[in-house]
């Protein structure tokens, strides 16, 4: 058996409890990990609310956990490059709040020594979404992006990545954390009433593409105005806003391209020249789930809140 933290129906975070599971066996292509860490991120309490139902289904009771870190089991047929006892971090489909977790090998990792259990297991979702997102706003270089909610984990991955192909980027953030922003090499911008002129008076040739992380607000209407167009557009964050202004939204891999491999080698990149940054807001024990559920919801999270095994 393995114990577990799940959710045996939607609500508030409250509904998340302790079980217990049996022991994974790995499937073909399946690696099974003890985990050490596991990354919390809004997919989490909005699963957990039934907010995404019918987007996003799951089977009660319900394990939250979309990254993690950890030392690989046990493999399954097929499964070539991995082996007991090797340290790694990736992405699975839901089951990481757990000692135990399979994860399919082609989206994991190795995790070098040089990289802590929570620093590793922040890096797979924030990762995958920048490199899906700026594929799919096909942003280059000399292009300005304007990022919405530019001081979370996937802003602050995404800065780093877009800097390194010559893209400028502008974040939206409150002031407190304006100083961070330019630390990642971005120019921040404070949202609110009067953003589209803040934008322009730093941007005066214009925004070439714009991502929405935040989700809340006018700012698709005024994204679509500062670019010109909803193809200029992406939300990560507004699922019902995407639908009424006609702008593209994505939670995933939607057209079935990984980006996870490419996500991992971008991100392992910058650690390996000693510039990836991706601050932990908050490091709670597992048994604290819902608490790191509830500060995530609450939103003004800089960087990644992060759970050990």
């Amino acid at each position: 058996m393995t114990k577990a933290i799940a959710f045996p129906q939607y609500g508030g975070a409250d509904v998340l409890r302790p079980i217990e599971l049996e022991l994974p066996a790995p499937g073909p292509g399946q690696v099974r990990v003890a985990v050490r860490a596991v990354g919390v991120n809004p997919l989490d309490h909005k699963v957990r609310s039934g907010e995404l139902d019918g987007f996003f289904p799951v089977t009660f009771p319900a394990v939250p956990g979309y990254e993690i870190a950890g030392v690989v089991e046990a493999v399954g047929a097929e499964v070539t490059g991995f082996a007991p006892g090797d340290e790694v971090f990736g992405a699975l489909m839901g089951g990481g709040y757990a000692e135990h977790a399979l994860l399919h090998a082609d989206l994991l990792t190795a995790k070098p020594a040089t990289l802590s259990w929570e620093e590793a297991a922040a890096i797979p979702v924030a990762a995958e979404t920048s490199e899906r997102v700026l594929d799919l706003l096909g942003v280059r270089s000399g292009e300005t992006l304007l990022v919405h909610g530019a001081a979370g984990a996937v802003g602050t991955l995404l800065l780093q990545f877009a800097r390194a192909r010559g893209i400028t980027v502008i974040g939206t953030a409150s002031e407190a954390n304006h100083d961070y922003l330019r630390e990642l090499g971005a120019v921040p911008v404070t949202y609110g009433e009067g953003l589209a002129d803040r934008v322009r008076a730093v941007a005066p040739d214009g925004v070439d593409r714009v991502l929405d992380a935040a989700g809340k607000g006018d700012v698709l209407p005024l994204s679509i105005e500062l670019t010109g167009s909803a193809e200029r557009v992406v939300t990560i964050a507004d699922i019902a806003g995407s639908q009424q202004h006609g702008v593209r939204f994505s939670g995933g891999a939607e057209d079935g391209r990984s980006y996870h491999g490419h996500a991992f080698a971008a991100a392992l990149a910058l650690h390996a020249a000693g510039t990836l940054r991706l601050p932990l807001h908050r490091v709670l024990p597992l048994a604290e789930a819902a608490e790191a559920q509830r500060i995530s919801e609450a939103g003004h999270v800089r960087g990644k809140i992060v759970l050990t095994v």
